[in-house]
């Protein structure tokens, strides 16, 4: 095994063009990796199309290291085996397979064979049809019912409405995508499932095709109830993202605004309980007092509305310089061009 600290993409060797990468990010599948090798294998031999299998061990410390060597020595032409220094997560061990995927179109799938390899071809040939990411809908889900199932149910029906995407299932790794659509991509936290959103978001076409989901035979899941939490958290980002990604003083400054008038409010309240009240109820009501400053709580409320109107104006301010630097020190803009056209057009 040859590795580096930090590795480099890849430029496409000599020889015909690998059309398909299809990356497998795997942790602690020392059972799994060797037969889905032989699926792929038997897959993807008899097509045309020139593929590459690309395995990202991500720290795995069951025996996956050296049966992926193993494989990669047996299959030099068509399976490439990255190793991470640790245990980085899903998403890491999924980024670094698409810095290193040399393919027009890429495939990721689970490698714990729960995808099947024989639903390659049918994502490739739906792909054909004009669009530019192909989901897997895994429509028969063989996972407990409360701990999977549920949960997923609830988090992919948030995820399409919030996002605006129509999907019904954004948590199947197994997708496939024109590398066009990935062109910079950089993937953070548990953001792999959102890659649909993000396309869509940039016009991309994208569909979604049924696909087999079977049940885990060897291994142990990595992933329990605990995970909706993180979708839900992520749903926060995703929102935040989709409307203020390039006006974040209009989300902060919106809230501070709100907190500076409930601020003023309390002010309001603070004199009307001291010089003002019980006018009017005192003309039906005796016995009612007025309240001096220190008998409410509305001091202490107006100094924080205020505190954190101010908070949240300077945040959105900061805000607003962090993301001009993060589109100009990479001269990016903030549309995406489709094309120019000018002159005289051919008929």
């Amino acid at each position: 095994m040859t590795s580096t600290h930090a590795p480099e993409a890849p430029s496409t060797p000599d020889g015909p063009k690998v059309e398909l990468s299809v990356l497998i990010p795997v942790y602690n599948e020392v059972d799994n990796v060797g037969p889905l090798h032989e699926e792929l294998d038997a897959v993807l031999r008899p097509t045309s199309r020139r593929y590459e299998l690309i395995f990202v061990d991500d720290g795995s410390t069951d025996g996956t290291v050296a049966a992926l060597e193993a494989i990669q020595a047996r299959d030099p032409e068509h399976v490439r085996a990255a190793f991470l220094w640790r245990n980085c997560g899903q998403t890491a061990a999924l980024s670094a397979a698409l810095d290193l995927a040399q393919g027009d179109v890429l495939v990721p799938m689970d490698g714990d064979r729960q995808n099947d390899p024989a639903d390659i071809p049918k994502l490739l040939e739906t792909l054909e049809k004009g669009y530019d990411v192909v989901s897997g809908w895994r429509r028969n889900r063989q996972d407990a019912f409360v701990s999977r199932k549920i949960p997923s149910k609830i988090a992919n029906r948030l995820v399409a409405r919030i996002s605006g995407v129509p999907l019904h299932d954004f948590g199947c790794t197994m997708k496939a995508y024109r590398r066009r659509v990935l062109a910079g991509v950089r993937l953070y936290g548990e953001m792999h499932r959102f890659i649909p959103i993000f396309a869509a978001w940039q016009g991309a076409r994208v569909t979604e095709q049924v696909v087999n989901h079977r049940a885990r035979t060897a291994g142990k899941t990595k992933y329990g109830l605990g995970r909706t939490f993180n979708v839900v958290l992520d749903l926060i980002l995703i929102r935040f993202l989709q409307k203020y990604s390039q006006r974040p003083i209009h989300f902060f400054g919106r809230f501070g605004l709100w907190s500076f008038a409930l601020g003023i409010g309390c002010c309001f309240a603070m004199v009307y309980y001291k010089y003002v009240f019980p006018w009017p109820a005192s003309l039906w009501w005796s016995g009612l007092e007025s309240k001096t400053f220190i008998e409410t709580p509305l001091p202490s409320l107006a100094v924080m509305f205020f505190l954190a109107g101010g908070m949240s104006i300077l945040l959105g301010v900061q805000s607003e310089l962090i993301m001009r630097t993060y589109y100009e020190s990479q001269s990016k803009t903030t549309y995406l061009l489709r094309e120019v056209r000018q002159g005289e057009q051919p008929e």
